[in-house]
């Protein structure tokens, strides 16, 4: 069996995905908290990783095939030269791994207090302030009597 990916139509993803899961079709659709702002409100909403693909596990003699381009909310198969492109389990295997490090990293919030493990400020506390790209991380270390913005590592960022 390999991981293949699939191409939803617009704004069906939740729903290829269930229909898909009703055909007992092994799928993934990676999904990430992301924080929002709409109207000076902030909010938590979970977004695909990879908007518009979800990913399926079959057998290429899976009979199964025959009906992924006629699932409701499938738009296609992603494939090469009327192939679909197979997809490896470690790759797969890393981008689940990956989301429960986000998952666990993305528990913090803006004016929690952090320990900082690495680097030159290793083993200080400090207020996490924001998040600097996927990297990064904003955060407040006193030092001299006053509070200075510091980025650091966001791999270095400990709860």
């Amino acid at each position: 069996m390999a991981w293949y990916a699939l191409q939803h139509k617009p704004a069906q993803g939740d729903r290829a995905l269930q229909h898909l899961l009703n055909q007992d079709v092994s799928c993934y659709y990676p999904k990430i908290e992301v924080e929002k702002i709409r109207a000076g409100k902030r909010s938590q909403k979970l977004e695909p990783l990879f908007p518009g693909y979800l990913f399926v596990n079959l057998e290429q003699t899976d009979p199964m095939w025959s009906k992924l381009r006629s699932t409701r909310g499938v738009a296609r198969i992603v494939g090469f030269s009327n192939k679909p492109a197979a997809i490896s389990d470690e790759v797969i295997e890393h981008i689940k791994v990956s989301l429960v490090k986000v998952a666990q990293q993305g528990g913090i919030k803006p004016g929690q207090p952090v320990e900082l493990d690495e680097g030159p400020f290793k083993g200080i506390s400090a207020i996490f302030q924001a998040y600097d790209g996927e990297e990064r991380a904003v955060v407040l270390v006193s030092f001299m009597q006053r509070q200075h913005q510091v980025k650091v590592a966001l791999a270095s960022v400990k709860p």
